[in-house]
């Protein structure tokens, strides 16, 4: 019910946004001329329509909306998909499922490896003559037995009864069937099997276990058919297994083809054992031959026309149970995404994309857990709050290696045992965070340490690549000395990066940060250098004219000028930033929202795993949605001329 309230909720205000936003485009007085920045403006009622139609394919995909709309049309199609399961081994036996009998398909398939082993035989520098007649003539033997299988002269009596048997099964069957009352349910089996539907519960039963943050999918499709037309199914799901058995255990096998088959094996078996070691090869070539013999033993190979009635009963019963259907097999296609129910089999459970969309209420309960502090992920919430020493944050913003690059040598250890700290030591201990101050409360988790690694990455690339940027913009040399370095390695993937990276500076943060800092500096070089670049002459000449100096025209022109493609090169360079973080924190890392998700994978987490793409599309929605504001009130002549 509520899925349903919430569904037709979603509907109407997609419907009611997008009528509202027509209006005002009708309503308004906005300037015709193409490009005019006015005419591209959004509104709350165009985000309501992204998100509810997003929600709606979620809804749709997760199987919610046919669980709210049809709650027992999946137990009905359950039925159907045991059906169709117990049919199918029938069906493949005859030109319905298949283009010609199974008979005739195998009858090719053995002839082309006789054949084929028959050539290779032939041609076998590793056998001498005699091995090559002894085992082609194994082969000719072989060969005969597919006709004392197809020769209807030579079929069975009792065969024969077997088969119009197990014809006769398949046509009461249609006939009781297609009956009403079908399959003749007692009263007691009755209030037994409702008893055993409210047992099991309904649909989509979720399973949360508080303490660990798993969640099981307890049931997918209720098993139990739940109503009438679902335990006709299900009976004859039933029926149809016996019947397949008895089928299927039954052999075409005459008296002729029993001796000629045991004489083959037995000869091979004594040709095998009078073999020495050094004829490894024609004891191999021997052994195919038998397996191909055997493959002709137990196959269900019949003359052409001894099926015919019971492929004409197994197309009766296929019809009647389509007819039966009814509207279930339209609710499946349109519905049930990919018509995922009768596809999975008498499983019933979720295949396809069912499988890898999870519900929403699973999503949101695991999200929920994995926020709290006492579960997390490896026991690291996604984001809370937590005492955090000062010192921790200068050890996780300072890279080590400014202790390094200092002159001298780090302190040794006296013979005494002791360490007596110099001016080396120390930095290091200060940029690594060893030292203790004061505690803040900071935010803490997977969601925060990528958060920090991007921001940082961005910053870093902001201020070295702007600067330079620009000065590649309004200097020769400097563009003609820099483009080609950064032309080098601006088109190589980050990927390619980040296993060098990783190995020279470590798994820990300043490899990652450097990495985001590779990818965000090229963009902001290539920005600042195009607003640079870019600048209208008249105006430089302009404030020329009024006598201002070189560093005010580079701060009240040139700048404010490149101040758009600058502020468009941070907005991708976010885009970059996190991609590359995701890949980074698969390759290495504990913690992070790229590490989530790798470890969500391993294990098919599908629940986690949208989790973290939601938190990155959200995270990368809110730098975005940042970076406009700040557009927006920096440069409010952008676009206006």
């Amino acid at each position: 019910m509520l899925t349903q309230i919430i569904t037709f909720l979603i509907f109407f205000a997609v419907i009611g946004c997008i009528l509202y936003g027509r209006r005002l485009i009708r309503t308004e007085k906005v300037d015709a001329v193409f490009g005019n920045p006015e005419r591209a403006l959004g509104g709350t009622h165009w985000v309501i329509v992204g998100s509810s139609f997003l929600l709606l394919v979620w809804l749709y995909y997760s199987w919610d909306i046919a669980k709210g709309f049809y709650p027992k049309s999946a137990n009905e199609l359950c039925q159907v998909a045991k059906v169709n399961d117990s049919l199918l081994g029938l069906k493949y036996q005859f030109p319905i499922e298949e283009r010609e009998l199974k008979s005739t398909s195998q009858i090719k398939q053995e002839n082309k490896n006789l054949k084929k082993i028959s050539i290779e035989i032939q041609n076998s520098e590793g056998l001498n003559n005699q091995q090559k007649t002894d085992l082609v003539g194994f082969i000719n033997k072989t060969n005969q037995l597919i006709p004392l299988l197809t020769n209807e002269d030579l079929l069975e009596n009792e065969t024969k009864q077997k088969i119009d048997d197990i014809t006769g099964r398949i046509n009461l069957l249609t006939e009781n069937f297609q009956k009403p009352d079908y399959p003749f349910e007692t009263e007691q089996e009755l209030n037994d099997r409702l008893r055993s539907v409210s047992e099991e519960g309904g649909w989509g039963i979720t399973k949360v276990d508080a303490g660990s943050g798993s969640i099981e999918n307890t049931i997918e499709v209720p098993l139990i058919p739940a109503t009438e037309r679902g335990l006709k199914f299900h009976t004859a799901a039933k029926e149809l297994n016996l019947i397949s058995d008895d089928f299927f255990k039954l052999r075409n096998h005459n008296q002729e083809f029993k001796k000629k088959i045991n004489e083959i094996k037995d000869e091979i078996k004594i040709y095998r054992a009078d073999l020495n070691d050094s004829e490894e090869v024609a004891s191999t070539y021997a052994k195919n031959i038998v397996k191909i013999a055997r493959r002709i033993e137990y196959a269900s190979i019949y003359p052409p026309n001894v099926l015919d009635k019971m492929q004409n009963a197994i197309i009766k019963f296929d019809n009647a149970q389509k007819e039966i259907q009814g509207g279930l097999r339209f609710i499946d296609i349109f519905l049930f995404p990919a018509g995922t129910i009768v596809a999975s089999g008498p499983s019933c459970s979720e295949q396809g994309s069912g499988r890898w969309l999870p519900k929403p209420s699973d999503t949101f309960n695991k999200f929920v857990l994995m926020s709290k502090p006492s579960v997390g992920y490896k026991d690291i919430p996604l984001l809370w709050i937590d005492m955090v020493d000062v010192s921790k944050m200068i050890g996780f913003i300072l890279p080590d290696w400014i202790a390094d690059i200092l002159p001298g040598e780090y302190p040794v250890h006296t013979k005494d045992g002791i360490v007596k700290q110099n001016f080396k030591g120390n930095v290091l201990k200060f940029v690594t965070g060893d030292f203790k101050l004061f505690k803040i409360p900071v935010p803490y988790g997977h969601i925060w340490d990528s958060f920090m690694r991007v921001l940082l990455g961005l910053v870093f690339g902001i201020i070295i690549g702007v600067p330079l940027g620009l000065f590649m913009g309004l200097n020769r040399f400097a563009k003609g000395f820099f483009d080609p370095l950064i032309e080098l390695y601006r088109p190589v993937p980050p990927l390619a990066w980040a296993p060098l990276i990783i190995s020279v500076l470590g798994i820990d943060n300043t490899g990652k940060v450097f990495l985001l800092f590779m990818v965000s500096l090229s963009i902001m070089i290539i920005s600042a250098r195009a607003g640079a670049s870019g600048t209208q002459l008249s105006k430089i000449h302009a404030a020329h004219s009024l006598g201002a100096s070189k560093k005010q025209i580079l701060r009240y022109v040139i700048f404010p000028n490149s101040l758009p493609e600058i502020l468009t090169g941070i907005r991708v360079a976010v885009g970059m930033c996190w991609g590359t973080l995701v890949a980074a924190e698969f390759l290495a890392g504990t913690t992070g929202i790229g590490f989530v998700e790798n470890v969500a994978k391993k294990y098919f987490q599908y629940e986690v795993i949208w989790i973290t793409i939601f938190i990155m599309g959200m995270l990368g929605l809110l730098f975005d949605i940042t970076l406009r504001k700040i557009i927006d009130k920096t440069i409010p002549w952008r676009g206006k001329g």
